[in-house]
Order: C-alpha cells, then sequence, then structure tokens
C-alpha cells in the first residue's frame, strides 16, 4: 500500500497530521476557485462589450429626422436673409460681456454652473483668478479648470429649429440605458453646438426649439421672463367648472403652488376629451401633475407652441425645419438681442409687427 493511501493512526488525527492525498485536494480547491474567479470576471467583460457593441448598433440603427421640404421663399425675403447672413459684428467696438454670460454661451456650461465654478475659483482671466462680476472682451485670454476657452462671441445671428419630437425620444446626449435621443436623429452643427430650449420628457412629444445662442435659451426658459408654454393634452375623463377654475387659480403640487394661465376645452371621443392649457413655468411634468391633482390621468401631452414659435401645422412626426436668417431675426426682435446696431436698425424697418 502506498504512503498516500495509508490510513492515518489514531495517534496522528490527534496531533492533526493530514494526510499527503488531503494537502493535495485542499491545493486542488484553491486553484479551482481561482480559476472560477477568472472565468466570472472574464464573462462579466464579455457581457460588458456585448452591451456597449448592442448600443452602438442601436444607435447606428437609428432612423435620422427627415428636414422639412419648404417652398422658396419670395425674392425679398432671400435678399434680406442675405443681408442678414453676411452681417458681422466688428469685434473691437464690441462692448464687455459677463464673463458667466460669455462662458455659458460658448457651451461650456450653464450659466448658473459658471457662477459656481467662478466662485470656486476654476475660472482664469488673462492667468488671474476671477471673480463674479468680471467681465470680458475678445482680447481676454479665459481658461477654465486649467483649459484654455474660445469664447464664441455673437459676431452674427446664432441658428434655430424646430423638430417635432416624438415619443419615447429623451432630450439629452448622454443617457447610461442607451435610450434614444434627439441628438441622435437630428444633423450636427457643423462650428457650433445644438442647445435644446427647454425639455420634454420621454412620454411627450411636439414642439422642440434648438438654437446655437446660449443668450436666446436663457431668455426663453428662465423663470423670470415668465414665456408661455401651450400644450394640447388627452385626458381619461372630464374637467367640471369647479375643477377648471381650481387649476386657473393655482393648485399646490410638491414643489410649490402651480396654475394654468389659460385652459380651454377642445373636444374629443367617448370618454377621452381633449384640453388646451397654458403655463409660464417649465417645471417637471407640471402638466400631468396639474391634472392628476385634479383626478385626471394625462393619456397624451403635445407641446404646441412655446413663446412666438408655434409648431409648423406642415411639420410631421420625426420632421425638423431650420429657420431661414429672416425668421431668426424675427425671434432675435422679439427677445430683445441683436448682434449689432446695424442688424437692429435692419430688423427694426423689416419686422414690423
Amino acid at each position: 500500500m502506498s504512503q498516500a493511501n495509508k490510513k492515518l493512526t489514531k495517534r496522528q488525527i490527534r496531533d492533526g497530521v493530514a494526510s499527503k492525498s488531503n494537502k493535495v485536494s485542499s491545493k486542488g480547491r484553491q486553484n479551482n476557485e481561482i480559476k472560477k474567479a477568472a472565468s466570472e470576471h472574464k464573462n462579466a467583460t464579455t457581457r460588458k462589450n456585448t452591451a456597449f457593441e448592442q448600443k452602438v448598433d442601436n444607435k447606428a440603427r437609428i432612423q435620422r429626422a427627415r428636414k422639412l421640404v419648404q417652398r422658396t421663399p419670395s425674392q425679398d425675403i432671400l435678399q434680406r436673409s442675405r443681408i442678414l447672413k453676411e452681417q458681422r459684428v466688428n469685434l473691437e467696438k464690441m462692448e464687455p460681456v459677463r464673463l458667466q454670460k460669455a462662458l455659458a454661451a460658448s457651451g461650456v456650461g450653464s450659466r448658473r454652473e459658471m457662477e459656481q465654478w467662478i466662485s470656486q475659483g476654476q475660472v482664469r482671466v488673462n492667468g488671474k483668478v476671477a471673480q463674479l462680476g468680471d467681465r470680458i472682451t475678445p482680447e481676454d485670454e479665459v481658461s477654465v479648470r486649467g483649459s484654455a476657452i474660445n469664447i464664441k462671441w455673437p459676431d452674427r445671428l446664432p441658428r434655430i429649429m424646430v423638430y417635432y419630437k416624438q415619443e419615447g425620444e429623451i432630450v439629452s446626449r448622454d443617457d447610461p440605458q442607451g435610450r434614444i435621443s434627439i441628438f441622435d436623429r437630428l444633423p450636427q452643427a457643423a462650428s457650433s453646438r445644438w442647445v435644446a430650449i427647454g425639455r420634454l420628457d420621454i412620454n411627450t412629444c411636439g414642439l422642440l426649439i434648438l438654437t446655437t445662442s446660449g443668450e436666446l435659451v436663457n431668455r426663453f426658459a428662465h423663470p423670470s421672463f415668465e414665456v408661455e408654454r401651450e400644450y394640447a393634452v388627452r385626458v381619461l375623463g372630464e374637467l367640471s367648472d369647479e375643477q377648471k377654475q381650481n387649476l386657473l387659480n393655482g393648485v399646490e403640487l410638491e414643489d410649490g403652488i402651480a396654475k394654468a394661465q389659460h385652459l380651454w376645452e377642445q373636444g374629443g371621443e367617448g370618454a377621452n376629451r381633449w384640453y388646451n392649457i397654458i403655463i409660464k413655468e417649465g417645471r417637471n411634468r407640471e402638466v400631468r401633475r396639474l391634472f392628476e391633482s385634479q383626478g385626471l390621468t394625462v393619456s397624451r401631452l403635445v407641446r404646441v407652441r412655446f413663446g412666438p414659435i408655434s409648431l409648423p401645422k406642415r411639420l410631421k412626426r420625426g420632421q425638423y425645419y431650420e429657420f431661414n436668417e429672416f425668421e431668426v431675426a424675427g425671434i432675435m426682435k422679439w427677445a430683445g438681442l441683436y448682434q449689432s446696431d446695424y442688424a437692429r436698425k435692419k430688423i427694426d424697418s423689416w419686422h414690423k409687427f
């Protein structure tokens, strides 16, 4: 009988002596555990890579938004658009601009974020730590968190585009869940970046405005300007006169009082009713929560107007339309934003409302 197969004596068992076969078995279990852990790590990495590849593949298959084909404008409109497109501002004559405003307009971040970074000493102007309230000109050099920033000065008209957002799309460039974003569908701006004016949740469709102007985004979306948003709302059930008055007077929501500025019925079929509602805020799911406060569930929500811009009647779901320079100039006049005194005089003379 070999040494490995010999049985242990009582004394060996008492003294804690292990057989050779037991030692080999213990070492084998350790090796198996190491191999198992390595295999699990390899499988996890494979799953992660597969998920990433699937996400990339899904993005590649996304159908691009279609451009709305409009009739050619009149020669007068075309001529005015050409003049506005060629108009440039002499940067030497440009007045100083608040630092946080210039950074936000250049796409570095929101104005609030820029104010925080300036307060934290993360922004420098000409090598010196910037302070809130500082103003800059085109001659100044600006850096944020150690990186030089190319400030985009408003020397020309911005671009404006409207898109008929569909349900199931998100208004974000980065989504861990890999859902379809409007930015996956829309064409990219060559020398700037499209910024959405306000957001629509994933289950809301309708008018979405995008622009390359940070100032215009602020003029539309900041609560202090109280720009009207109009929605078409389909609900299961019907609002009583008392409930309508409640919404017009204001109701208490989780984040404060909210109310409808205007509310009217648009008919409906069966148990469904359509209403149009106008609000002056852009709080998260505000319209849905307003109707839920009266015991009604919104089954469909469509934004049909934001400020002076309405959803074009010929614009279908998944289509976009970019404004020409003459149309952009009209929106800039409404916003009180002009790229030069010359442009202001021209726009005021052409857009007499």
